[in-house]
């Protein structure tokens, strides 16, 4: 296995700065404000011939209450979790009394610690050290982590007594699963369903908006088959983000939804249906991704509240009728393991792949059931269909006058492919294209052959139009 280094310390003394640093990504956000990492965030990195995985977690005070004690939880989870703990301060602040409580917790617990002194640019190294020593963890480690000066002597002392890969390492996965985005607006229970599907506290639960911060990967097993869950950051209306790390926490969500196979987009029961919902349902489909909808906090509402919701999931998602719907709580689990089977149908639906000929088939039975209309007096043809790309699936249609092809008859070709090839949980995509004169095309076709293939063209436009 490859060694787990855990990254702790207070608020805002470095901690996501080196993590992206060790795992050279930009994964986790980075802002001159603490309490920014909430929860623990898993990241791979490699040194030489060394492979190693990072934690990075939240700030320790040693006063925490409400959601600071949760994410002081989540760092102790981790110091547990690793084999060796950096034990990160900062040079410009000084000794604090919470570094001190840490240290404490840190030879109790008897993990392999180094002393990580960051920020120690543009300080003389040994004064800025000296209040360090009275912590008896040993020599103090100067780092830059925001210019990477002695990040990588340090990281190559930590992993000395590991071996290189190749003597008993195991190189991460390629294949990591099924990814689900867990989507939707602030404190509708992203968190807590995340949980729940995992059997876990993993995440931190807090009953206040904008609790996640960041779109933290999970990857974990059930029943032998792998997955990645993402737990993503709420996205408020635009109007109502003025923090410019709320503003990098919506460009992760939105890039988790595009990275993510299956994305899971949680509504609020109790609130109803909002403009927002709406808003993100519009990206997950432009952005092609299979879709699962899990209205949550179902438990305890009256049977006429329920009538209501259900009434404007109908009414309003009526261009998502494609994908399941579940009614949960994810407090007390109610309904949520149903959610698999859907996550399963769904992927498996927008990775399938169908052959030419049946596609073809499909086409020509639906346009012998309804034809398509004339267009200036000449019948629009559909004459092949195939595959062109999958997650989500692409229909090639190829035709005369497709560019001429109603919308309402587009539609119905949808409904019908989606209908005979069972297609459940993803968005289908067609490409309708018009035939070409070949030689058009080809740069090695001569103008003579070029001429001759359109004058054959139009003497057969010429018949049909006779006829």
């Amino acid at each position: 296995m490859n060694p787990v280094i855990a990254l702790v310390g207070r608020p805002n003394v470095g901690k996501s700065t080196l993590f992206n640093r060790l795992t050279r990504t930009r994964d986790a956000l980075v802002a001159d404000f603490p309490g920014l990492t909430r929860d623990r965030k898993y990241g791979n990195g490699q040194l030489g011939g060394k492979l190693y995985t990072v934690i990075d977690t939240g700030g320790i005070s040693g006063d925490e209450e409400g959601i600071d004690a949760a994410m002081a939880e989540q760092s102790l989870v981790a110091i547990d979790e690793a084999d060796i703990v950096l034990f990160m301060v900062d040079a410009r602040a000084g000794l604090n009394v919470a570094d001190e409580a840490i240290a404490n917790h840190l030879r109790v617990n008897q993990k392999k610690t180094w002393l990580v002194v960051n920020k120690t640019d543009g300080l003389e190294e040994h004064s800025a050290m000296a209040d360090f020593w009275t912590l008896g963890l040993g020599d103090p480690q100067p780092i830059a982590a925001t210019q990477g000066r002695n990040v990588t002597a340090l990281i190559d002392k930590v992993l000395a007594p590991f071996p290189e890969r190749g003597e008993g390492y195991a190189t991460p996965a390629v294949d990591k699963g099924i990814r689900i985005g867990v989507i939707g607006r602030p404190n509708v229970g992203k968190s807590t369903l995340v949980n729940r599907l995992l059997g876990e506290e993993r995440v931190v639960v807090f009953d206040e908006a904008g609790t996640t911060r960041d779109a933290i990967e999970i990857p974990f097993e059930r029943r032998g088959r792998p997955y990645v869950l993402v737990d993503t950051a709420g996205v408020r209306r635009r109007k109502n983000v003025s923090e410019i790390a709320e503003k990098f926490s919506i460009i992760k969500t939105l890039e988790a939804i595009k990275e993510c196979h299956v994305a899971i987009v949680v509504l609020d029961a109790r609130s109803g249906l909002v403009e927002q919902d709406l808003h993100l349902l519009d990206y997950v489909l432009t952005s092609g991704r299979a879709l699962v909808l899990a209205v949550n906090k179902w438990d305890g509402l009256e049977s006429e509240q329920r009538e209501k919701m259900r009434a404007d999931i109908k009414r309003r998602l009526g261009f998502a009728d494609y994908a399941d719907l579940h009614f949960i709580s994810a407090l007390h689990g109610t309904g949520v393991g149903d959610l698999y089977p859907s996550i399963e149908r769904a992927f498996k639906a927008a990775t399938a792949h169908w052959s030419t000929n049946r596609l073809t088939t499909i086409l020509q039975d639906a346009v012998g059931e309804h034809q398509p209309p004339l267009v200036h007096g000449r019948r629009i043809k559909l004459r092949m269909a195939h595959q062109g790309g999958s997650n989500p699936p692409i229909i090639v249609v190829h035709g005369n006058q497709t560019d001429a092809l109603p919308e309402a008859y587009k539609r119905y070709l949808t409904n019908t492919f989606r209908k005979v090839l069972k297609i459940r949980g993803t968005p289908v995509r067609f490409e309708f294209r018009s035939g070409s004169n070949p030689f058009d095309s080809n740069p090695d076709a001569s103008d003579r052959e070029k001429a001759k293939k359109r004058e054959l063209a139009r003497t057969k436009e010429a018949r049909r139009n006779r006829r």
